[in-house]
């Protein structure tokens, strides 16, 4: 299983906050520019624990909420792919408005498919964690 991890990114709410946000899928009826998204993703349908994403480029990708630590961690596992992919979002509060967040990506991806996805992937995660920096903390301030 290869890991792929966004870089660190700090929301200025408090961890049990940003975690009720991002541990309910409905929010994402909530986060407001959704627009901007276009061309990059779209949100096909949601609800508590479960999303469907239409990727630019790519297709469908399902993901569903499989465990939740509270104010800590939240795992996802993903349908529509051809491989096995789990997903995780990791908080960490620094102080009362200060929380870290980080994601992770873990893919069963054969040695070729590695090869050809490996920056696409490494860049996905990144620019999908700036994403939620931005729009978590529009929202939560």
């Amino acid at each position: 299983m290869t890991t792929y991890k966004s870089d660190i990114k700090t929301i200025s709410s408090s961890e049990e906050v940003v975690f009720g946000m991002l541990s309910d899928l409905n929010n994402l009826g909530k986060l407001g520019d959704m627009d901007k998204l276009q061309g990059k993703f779209r949100v096909v349908e949601y609800d508590a624990d479960s999303c469907l994403l239409e990727l630019s480029q790519f297709g469908k990708v399902g993901f569903r909420i499989t465990e939740k630590t509270p104010h800590n961690s939240i795992w996802f596992e993903t349908s529509y792919l051809p491989v096995e992919v789990n997903a995780e979002i990791k908080l960490d509060e620094l102080s009362s408005n200060q929380t870290q967040m980080q994601l992770l990506l873990h893919a069963n991806l054969p040695s070729v498919l590695k090869m050809m996805l490996n920056k696409q992937l490494e860049q996905g995660i990144n620019t999908l964690a700036d994403l939620f920096e931005k729009l978590l903390n529009k929202k939560l301030t």
